[in-house]
């Protein structure tokens, strides 16, 4: 019998270090290998990390919402060491995170705890007055934390988020009605996800120089193909995003200036040969951009199914890390926020980012008369760098030809 301390390990994707968001064991408890014992966040995901000893948890190296560094200390198993995950990393996985075999017998062995509860590692959930049911409906650590600092019931709230999940806002909105509750200032790290966000967009800001140009079109014939396109496939349907996604793709096939990167070392445009499309999407844990690879190598229906899981799993937080880096173009739909327009940011290293706000009944000219049609924004940051805005101004209004008319291009791909 011997003590053995398992170490944060390497996450990948360059990640240093990563927050604790939930202990699925306790001291105490008895483990098996490749259960997994811990849900950590890092900047780009949530990851449930697996232990490849069994025995007797005797220490957890660090409580709910602290920062670890890659290599230090996580967790002490006393009892005996199997030498498993060794055998799978010299028979060629290649798993950078210690425990994720490829093994089928692994594969087997493994246990997840799920959004909706399910599962069977044990879990601690440090001084907060909470149900099972309550704990399995906050994703986020901060939200967690939040709670706990203000001594909320978390099982007496009601989750806004998608699947029920508490928010933040539920949190906040909850504070403010409590009667009797001292107004109180609050000062919140910025980690995490959070910061990875506020560094590439200071990034963003700080390196390129942006414009950004919009325009107005009218989206009646796009809503009518949507409905004609999903009654055919039934419920195998397309979604706007995936119709918006689409026509991008195929505007940047004739505007390929804006899919590149600027290669500041070589003082070089790169202009890429495939498109990978990244979607930026508001989740629990803030704003992400999963990516659809070749995106402009596959059917639209295909690109719909990918958009589906992709954004499932990301507002889930359970992509991988990989899946939220290497796109090279950003299509943002602000519009479900209930705004016309936006000038974003644009995700760097990209050049471009494209975003529409919602569709809305407007007056609008047609055919020397006025009527009421369906009215959407459009507008387009990009990288003058890349581009000057003749190049711009001509792929925004292919785009938005393509809303206006399009059976031009959903009837060519």
């Amino acid at each position: 019998m011997s003590d053995q301390v398992f170490m944060l390990p390497d996450l990948g994707e360059g990640l240093t270090e990563a927050d604790i968001a939930e202990w699925r064991v306790k001291v105490g408890d008895t483990v098996a290998i490749d259960q997994v014992v811990v849900e950590v966040e890092t900047a780009k995901a949530a990851v449930e990390v697996p232990i490849p000893f069994e025995g007797t948890v005797v220490a957890l190296h660090g409580d709910e919402g602290s920062t670890l560094k890659v290599g230090t200390p996580l967790i002490t198993v006393s009892g005996a060491v199997h030498d498993q995950y060794r055998e799978e990393e010299r028979a060629g996985s290649g798993n950078i995170l210690i425990g994720y075999g490829t093994s089928e017998d692994t594969r087997r062995r493994r246990r997840r705890v799920h959004p909706d509860g399910g599962g069977t590692a044990p879990a601690s959930h440090g001084t907060a007055t909470v149900s099972a049911g309550a704990v399995s409906r906050v994703i986020s650590p901060v939200v967690r934390n939040l709670a706990i600092r203000n001594g909320l019931d978390l099982s007496t709230l009601s989750g806004t988020g998608s699947a029920g999940v508490i928010t933040r806002a539920d949190i906040e909105s909850a504070l403010a009605a409590a009667p009797g509750r001292p107004a109180d200032h609050q000062r919140i790290p910025i980690k995490g996800l959070r910061k990875t966000v506020a560094d590439k967009l200071s990034t963003s800001r700080r390196e390129i120089p942006d414009a950004t140009t919009w325009v107005d079109v009218d989206a009646t014939a796009l809503l009518d193909a949507r409905g004609a396109i999903n009654a055919a496939l039934g419920d195998t349907g397309v979604s706007l995003l995936a119709l918006l996604a689409r026509m991008a793709v195929a505007a940047l096939k004739q505007f390929p200036e804006l899919n590149s990167t600027v290669d500041t070392d070589r003082n070089e445009i790169v202009q890429y040969a495939h498109v990978h499309l990244g979607i930026a999407a508001q989740t629990p844990r803030g704003l992400v951009v999963p990516v659809i690879e070749h995106a402009d190598s596959i059917t639209t229906v295909a690109l719909a199914q990918q958009l589906r899981e992709t954004t499932d799993l990301a507002r889930e937080g359970k992509l991988a890390p990989a899946r939220l880096s290497g796109g090279t173009f950003t299509l943002n739909n602000y519009g479900v926020f209930g705004v016309d327009g936006s000038t974003p940011i644009i995700n760097h290293p990209e050049a471009a980012i494209l975003g529409v706000g919602r569709i809305i009944d407007k007056p609008w000219v047609v055919d020397g008369q006025v009527a009421v049609r369906k009215v959407t924004q459009v507008s387009l940051s990009f990288d003058h760098r890349v581009c000057d805005g003749g190049v711009a101004g001509g792929f925004l209004r292919l785009f938005a030809d393509y809303i206006e008319n399009p059976i031009s291009v959903l009837g060519r791909l």
